[in-house]
């Protein structure tokens, strides 16, 4: 596979890190700040590594900027297609930005004031503007540029990895958690002397549990909440959900409803590696059943 590769530059302030921050979700290796002299011999490099896909920052703090065409040429030489997406921003807007974060602009280091140091800045990466997509980020939240920068290189909204964990209430609710959803209301398998020592992924606790009529009710109405709200979650641009599904104990109820719910989920969100399950009580290896 012939090796994938953008470039991101701009102004300082303009989004270039939220930019790699959309390539890196989307499974591109990123390098920020890269000397422009060494782009091919980096690309190179990382393509004999392994690496596929490659985003590289190059800007105002890079040497020899005027380096960069011929890099360009270079690699377009070696079949490599290395698009360029350049972010800039209204003077008044970067003004704004540098006021909000309070962070110091790389060019004011010279002795130029912020306004002084952005208008050097867009001098000197005028050039390079007119090389790429460019994309003025005046008016954009953030939210709305990665989105636009998803569009624009045609990367796709994506879908969050989904976390299942199973954990004991006695034990705290995870602080990882996004959605907690408590079984403790279920048939207790605890209760049943032939099933205490099992856990919720043994085979008697499975029968157990999966011929009650109200944990199939439970499966189904939160298969059902998470069908509706899934789709919303991708769209927010979120990477990661963890839905934690506690019980008294962590180890029947709430890791068959994880083990189940990752099943029937799976199939409609994505490939298997997009949607895991952990259970935290088993995890630590408890020499005998809890009391529920």
């Amino acid at each position: 596979m012939a090796l994938q590769c953008v470039l991101v530059s701009g102004l300082s302030g303009s989004g270039k890190s939220v930019a790699l921050g959309v390539l890196e979700d989307a499974g591109y290796y990123c390098v920020d700040n890269l000397p422009a002299t060494l782009l091919a011999e980096a690309l190179e490099s990382l393509e004999r590594g392994g690496q596929e896909r490659v985003a590289v920052s190059v800007d105002a703090r890079s040497a020899a900027l005027g380096a960069l065409p011929g890099q360009l040429e270079r690699l377009r030489g070696r079949g490599v297609d290395c698009p360029l997406l350049f972010l800039e921003a209204s003077t008044p807007a970067l003004l704004r930005r540098f006021a909000e974060t309070r962070r110091r602009h790389p060019l004011a280091a010279d002795g130029l004031t912020l306004g002084e140091a952005i208008e050097r800045e867009r001098a000197l990466l005028g050039a390079l503007a007119e090389l790429g997509q460019r994309l003025d980020t005046s008016e954009l939240q953030p939210k709305m540029l990665r989105n636009w920068i998803r569009d624009l290189l045609g990367l796709g909204a994506g879908k969050p990895t989904l976390l299942f964990e199973s954990f004991a209430y006695r034990d705290g609710i995870p602080l990882d958690a996004d959605w907690v959803i408590d079984a403790r209301m279920l048939p207790n398998p605890h209760y049943e002397p032939a099933l205490r020592p099992l856990t919720g992924r043994d085979a008697p606790v499975i029968e157990f549990l999966g011929r009650q009529d109200i944990v199939a009710a439970f499966l189904r109405d939160v298969e059902q909440f998470l069908s509706r709200w899934l789709p919303e979650i991708a769209r927010d641009n979120r990477s990661h959900v963890a839905v934690a599904i506690g019980c008294t104990g962590g180890r029947h109820r709430s890791v068959y409803l994880a083990e189940r719910l990752a099943e029937r989920v799976r199939g409609q969100f994505g490939r298997d590696g997009q949607v895991l399950v952990r259970h935290r009580a088993l995890a630590r290896g408890d020499a005998e059943a809890p009391r529920e």
